[in-house]
């Protein structure tokens, strides 16, 4: 590439300080150092994560910071010592990594890499402590590694998985987090056989990524659990067989579901971030054999309760980061599902804009509109 070892001039969404709009700017971004990738972004989605951080309520404010994680692109150059990934090569940025040497990478039990698991509150890249974009020489800091709100980013190797170049961007762009996130909880950690009976607590895209996984897996009854009544028709389209309002009931919203079923669900999993939500999914499920798998985070004071006869009755809780997958070693795998036509993502994309109009994606996903909304890089 003609643009390789110099500093790309190019646009950016820079979020200058917190809960306010994102402003376009010309940045510049350095070329990749060792170990490290620079990435043209062709598409980015939206995740509460970037929202989160931009609103910076309860977490270290990091600004001005070029936000974005979910999303796909492809290698404009590679820094010194990389060798899996050449110019071209089409990849997704993951907020996580796989270095493939901790202990960690070494397990075939874990994800959580020890050199490139995520940090919310570093606005610099791992290598030299430095950022790789600048706008007038001042630096503008990075966000979990990717910082995709961006027509050029710099990404550690270990962040980026390399896929099937057939795949259409656009779409798999959303595997780069939440769908991941769902899907991998319960086709990873809570592992439906087919004919089982599962329920899902939550039902924003991580909730509904789990449930096509329990759709994928041949769930019998697939019960959703949200406050938003307007959520059960969307989830129809995700395999939900029935839909529980807990605020249609007086009684704990477990102890319906376990009359539902006669004895519980054989797995639940749990989307909201909400102790008590996590609770019930817990107690939900059949004892002998009932699995609950948590994925929401809980805000730092939450406590979670249950009695410890709920374990010795044989029922198993589990918890799971991005869905139990390594992201290089396995991410190129759930491409591959798509392309066969047993994962469906398109259902996930509910709204698409242009780059210009990025802060139209924030108002949507503050509203609570839709799904995911996709953001058109060269426009």
């Amino acid at each position: 590439m003609a643009t390789a070892g110099k500093v790309i001039k190019c646009k950016a969404a820079v979020a200058w300080e917190a809960g306010k709009p994102l402003s376009m700017e010309e940045v510049e971004v350095a070329p990749p150092q060792a170990m490290e990738v620079r990435v043209k972004i062709l598409y980015t989605a939206l995740c509460h994560t970037d929202v989160y951080f931009w609103e910076a309520k309860g977490q270290t404010p990091v600004f001005p910071r070029i936000l974005g994680h979910e999303a796909g692109g492809i290698v404009e150059s590679v820094g010194e010592g990389v060798t899996e990934l050449v110019p071209g090569d089409h990849v997704l940025p993951v907020f996580t990594g796989e270095c493939k040497e901790c202990a960690h990478c070494m397990s075939e039990e874990s994800n959580l890499c020890d050199l490139l698991r995520i940090n919310v509150d570093r606005g610099v890249m791992i290598g030299d402590g430095q950022s790789r974009f600048t706008i007038d020489g001042k630096p503008i800091f990075h966000f979990v590694g990717t910082s995709t709100f961006s027509e050029y980013t710099v990404i550690h190797v270990g962040c980026l998985a390399k896929i099937d170049p057939e795949a259409p961007l656009d779409k798999v762009c959303l595997l780069s987090c939440g769908i991941s996130t769902g899907l991998g909880a319960t086709l990873n950690v809570a592992k439906p056989k087919k004919g089982m009976t599962v329920a899902i607590f939550g039902l924003g895209a991580v909730g509904l990524a789990a449930m096509e996984g329990a759709r994928m897996s041949g769930g019998s009854r697939i019960i959703g659990v949200d406050l938003n009544p307007a959520k059960h028709e969307q989830a129809k389209k995700f395999g939900c067989t029935d839909f529980v309002n807990p605020k249609d009931h007086t009684k704990p919203v477990q102890e319906v579901i376990v009359e539902m079923t006669d004895g519980g669900v054989d797995r639940a999993v749990e989307c909201t971030g909400n102790a008590d939500a996590m609770i019930s999914a817990f107690e939900c499920v059949h004892d002998g054999w009932g699995v609950a798998v948590l994925v929401g985070v809980a805000h730092k004071e939450a406590v979670f309760k249950t009695h410890p006869m709920n374990f010795l009755n044989e029922r198993t809780l589990r918890g799971t980061f991005f869905g139990n997958y390594k992201p290089r070693t396995d991410l190129p795998g759930v491409v591959d599902m798509y392309m066969r036509k047993e994962l469906e993502l398109d259902k996930f994309i509910t709204h698409s804009v242009p780059f210009s109009q990025i802060n139209t994606a924030f108002d949507l996903m503050l509203k609570g509109e839709g799904l995911r909304c996709v953001i058109r890089m060269d426009e």
